[in-house]
């Protein structure tokens, strides 16, 4: 019984840390087990209950990480989607994913020199998850797509609220293209929270998924709460993102307690 109970808690997030130092990591190959560095706090009414389900792929998305997010074997998922090369697979493609345990997100932390700030965004839209921000980039002529290094979903567009999505810069260590100013996009994480928050407020569940992300992300790259930064705070930058509501008193007030 206590195995069971503890099982029902398990974080919905797995941290990954590389042993691999790789700078560029256009070819980062992530360990076959990951590593898990802590729990984010979760309710308990939460069941461990498998079932099969759709997953949409998103931008950087691999079948190991898809089978990381889902705890199924990869070579289950090439099977059922009758997949015989993993590098077929491409952004907005539905997958089958059998026995599926409930999602979970896996963000990899890879030892890297060059991360010395956090810059915290919104979308300034009303719905929007990791693959309509990378249209949308894209669409400006971004070749790289998404800008951002993550990006935390509040229930729109088939994402779950809450929901913690590492990008293709993030995966593969590239430069941001979030922050020009000061030269945050060289040496900034650029965390996006989907959302208009001039006009609305951060959902609890983006909130405490933002607390838990910076939170691993600060103490593995030894980041100090001054240098965790809204976007409208950065030097020369001219915006009022991530909004004139978003809570930062409240945010660096759980941060610190955390």
């Amino acid at each position: 019984m206590r195995k069971f109970k503890i099982n029902n808690i398990l974080s919905k997030i797995t941290i990954v840390a590389l042993l691999l130092f790789s700078a560029s990591c256009t070819s980062v190959k992530p360990p076959s087990k990951p590593l898990s560095l802590g729990p984010c706090p979760l309710p308990t009414t939460v069941k461990e209950m498998k079932q099969n389900v759709y997953h949409t792929v998103a931008p950087g998305e691999t079948l190991w990480r898809i089978s990381q997010m889902y705890n199924v074997d990869e070579e289950m998922i090439k099977k059922v989607n009758k997949i015989f090369n993993v590098r077929d697979i491409e952004i907005g493609q539905k997958l089958i994913v059998p026995d599926a345990s409930p999602r979970k997100d896996v963000v990899t932390l890879y030892p890297n020199s060059k991360w010395k700030y956090i810059i915290i965004h919104h979308s300034a839209t009303d719905v929007g998850s990791s693959t309509q921000i990378n249209n949308a980039h894209k669409n400006r002529g971004w070749e790289g797509g998404v800008g951002y290094h993550f990006v935390i979903d509040n229930g729109t567009c088939g994402k779950a609220d809450g929901q913690i999505e590492a990008t293709p810069r993030w995966i593969k260590q590239m430069d941001g293209a979030h922050c020009k100013a000061n030269n945050m996009n060289e040496r900034g994480i650029g965390i996006c929270l989907v959302g208009n928050f001039s006009v609305e407020k951060v959902t609890p569940k983006q909130m405490r998924s933002l607390i838990f992300l910076v939170e691993k992300l600060r103490k593995f790259y030894k980041i100090s709460n001054a240098r965790i930064l809204r976007h409208g705070k950065v030097r020369n930058a001219k915006t009022e993102c991530p909004g004139r509501k978003f809570p930062w008193s409240e945010f660096l007030r759980q941060l610190k307690k955390g």
